[in-house]
């Protein structure tokens, strides 16, 4: 329960303070692209630069309403890794000032990402409707047979008369 109020926590705030870099992008775009982009020598600056900013605008929204929670951490994890990657080599080195909001940014989405959105996102009551699990290595757990049924379906192949059984019992 705590975890997820710690979630629900994070992913409102991550999400809710860093939408406004992604609305300032669209705001003057060609002007991030010549600032930013272009000195990454990236090919298409314009067109990254609006995929810069709608994947901080569209990726902080489904932080924020838990909607396929780790596909918009992760965007928004990708594209603060490149802002990371630009104030290292753009900017002149590693200075701690212009490297501790996109630490942050980058931590927070990234945690996000790595344990989704918790009970309190969108994404669980889906999941829950469905009657899935929320969890990718749990729902492959779930999956697995059980012993029991391992068993059975050993002591099937032995008293089967097909022939079979000598392979599976090392005879």
């Amino acid at each position: 329960m705590f975890r997820s109020l710690g979630m629900l926590l994070l992913r409102v705030c991550v999400g809710a303070v860093l939408i406004h870099h992604g609305y300032d992008k669209l705001a003057d775009i060609q002007g991030f692209a010549d600032s930013v982009v272009k000195p990454l020598h990236l090919p298409f600056p314009v067109l990254l630069s609006y995929v810069a900013a709608y994947s901080e605008i569209v990726g902080s929204w489904l932080m924020i309403f838990g909607l396929a929670t780790r596909l918009g951490a992760l965007a928004v994890a990708g594209t603060i890794s490149v802002a990371i990657y630009h104030s290292i080599v753009v900017t002149g080195g590693f200075n701690i000032y212009a490297l501790e909001l996109l630490i942050l940014y980058f931590g927070g989405s990234t945690c996000v990402a790595l344990n989704g959105g918790g009970r309190f996102a969108i994404d669980f009551l889906i999941t829950r409707a469905l009657g899935m699990s929320s969890s990718p290595l749990r729902a492959f757990a779930m999956q697995r047979p059980a012993l029991e049924e391992l068993e059975e379906l050993v002591a099937k192949t032995d008293a089967s008369p097909s022939g079979n059984n000598a392979l599976l019992t090392n005879k």
